[in-house]
């Protein structure tokens, strides 16, 4: 558990760039064009990708080598702190009106699929090299396939028509905060607990199947696969839906289901040995996720009207990511160590229990992107 710590801390600290990126990016999307900082974001994150497969051991380099990877986590950070306002941005004005909702899902399409790689990498590394010669050098492989992909779609990004030229006083953090103050607020409240959700059923579930259940890493990988797999495809589902029902439905769904399932799903997992049953809980916890994970981008950027909206979005989620999503499983192994894992449970459920009281409080039609700026 300690030693999980300490590479939660490293995960948590790239999460403290996020709110940097979403405003500088943010603020780059509306001045000069979404396709620019989309372009920027992707080429930094090939480059922290790059530097961690290349990164010279401790015994080569001393404490240089933790110092530097913690470097290239922080430009990974900035990455993503300017690529999800943007996309998000960039996804909602490229779509249409009528199916809104259906190109928002594929943002998570992407994201999940970047995770389901992430997890096979790791079962075939497993299964092609030993423990010991995956600790030597094989973890490398992981961030130079990252920063092979990340080239390729900096190639494809390229080609994108640009969808808002923006102009030089666009994407100013006080008009912002001036203007549109309830947006940003809400925007990050029902991130807290959208994203503290949606860390603890994939990215910690990893851990806590391993170090609480007591599954072993392959069985670990099994299920989060098949997991991963049924959530990719229910993106487009729910994103489809929610064009019928309406974004408040779907976030208010979101909340309704995460409240009743968090308790009872983490509680489960615990007392089952059965790698089926396993997959079947988290399974049941990322169905309920879906509602949010679906729609998530295209509510926020339907909030903010076009010259501070890659900011609004950006700069809102990035902060709520970076204190709640990123900390997530700091807080649980904490918890772990001192005694008290069952708070966590409790910990996830009253933050989801405020996204459902704000997203209650959406409007029906959302004030911009219901016209095209």
């Amino acid at each position: 558990t300690a030693q999980l710590l300490d590479s939660a801390a490293v995960f948590a600290a790239g999460f403290l760039m996020r709110p940097v990126g979403g405003w500088l990016f943010g603020r780059l999307a509306d001045r000069v064009g979404r396709r620019r900082s989309m372009l920027v974001a992707i080429a930094l994150m090939c480059v922290g990708s790059l530097a961690i497969a290349c990164l010279p051991t401790h015994a080569q380099i001393g404490d240089a080598a933790p110092a530097l990877l913690l470097v290239a986590r922080l430009l990974q950070g900035l990455s993503v702190g300017g690529e999800y306002g943007t996309a998000a941005t960039y996804l909602s004005e490229v779509a249409p009106p009528r199916l809104r909702g259906f190109y928002s899902s594929f943002q998570y399409v992407t994201l999940i699929g970047g995770q389901l790689l992430a997890v096979l990498v790791i079962a075939a590394l497993q299964r092609a090299l030993p423990e010991a010669e995956l600790r030597a050098w094989g973890w490398r492989i992981p961030f130079a396939l990252g920063a092979v992909t990340a080239a390729l779609s900096l190639l494809l990004r390229r080609a994108l028509p640009e969808t808002q030229r923006g102009a030089r006083d666009n994407g100013r953090l006080g008009r912002l905060w001036r203007e549109h103050r309830g947006a940003f607020v809400s925007v990050m409240l029902y991130t807290a607990g959208g994203s503290l959700y949606f860390y603890t059923f994939t990215t910690y579930m990893q851990k806590y199947l391993v170090n609480t259940v007591g599954f072993s890493k392959p069985t670990t990988t099994a299920i989060m696969t098949v997991a991963l797999v049924v959530f990719l495809v229910l993106q487009p589902v729910f994103g489809g839906l929610s064009d019928r029902i309406g974004r408040r439905r779907s976030m208010v769904l979101f909340g309704a289901l995460g409240v009743v399932s968090v308790v009872p799903v983490l509680g489960g997992l615990r007392m089952t040995s059965e790698p089926i049953t396993a997959a079947l809980l988290v399974i049941v916890a990322l169905v309920a996720l879906s509602p949010y994970t679906s729609v998530s981008a295209i509510v926020k950027a339907e909030m903010f009207p076009a010259e501070v909206r890659a900011l609004g979005v950006g700069f809102a989620y990035a902060l709520a990511n970076a204190l709640f999503g990123g900390s997530a499983e700091y807080v649980a192994l904490a918890l772990r160590r001192a005694g008290h894992e069952g708070v966590y449970a409790w910990y996830v459920t009253a933050m989801v229990g405020l996204t459902l009281i704000v997203s209650a409080r959406l409007p029906l039609q959302p004030r911009f992107l219901a016209r095209a700026d």
